[in-house]
């Protein structure tokens, strides 16, 4: 059985994902400012690690089916640090999605229960979008 208690490792994770997104989102505003996107990506990163481990993150970034994603991934970050963040960033998000990808039916079923925007997610045309990647499991 897995466990879903919330450990202060798990806390911390979760806390530096957050802060990942923002210093990313951040860094976008400000016209692709390399140094934030640069910090969000370590912080994004080592967020993932520490919520579901690094052995899984390991797994998870290593399976054969998220290689093109990973390897996708690490060159947009490779391209940011150099000081390339518009094509970097393009690279990253092209990643991001591979990776994470199987995540899609959770996520629709998340949104569709938010209290008022779960009613734009009902609708046929937007359910009909995220019933395609019902049947997936997720990869983790």
């Amino acid at each position: 059985m897995v466990s879903f208690e919330m450990n202060d490792r798990k806390k911390i994770g979760l806390g530096l994902t957050g802060f990942g997104v923002f210093f990313s989102f951040l860094g976008i505003m400000f016209f692709f400012d390399k140094g934030l996107i640069a910090m969000g990506n370590i912080l994004f990163f080592s967020g993932v690690a520490l919520t579901i481990g690094l052995k899984s993150s390991m797994q998870f970034f290593m399976k054969r089916n998220n290689y093109k994603g990973t390897a996708s991934f690490g060159a947009g970050f490779f391209f940011v640090v150099i000081g390339w963040p518009v094509l970097g960033m393009i690279l990253e998000s092209y990643g991001f999605i591979i990776l994470f990808s199987g995540f899609w039916p959770t996520v629709s079923v998340f949104l569709q229960k938010i209290p008022i925007l779960g009613w734009i997610f009902q609708q046929p045309f937007v359910r009909s979008f995220f019933d395609r990647y019902r049947g997936k499991r997720v990869p983790v």
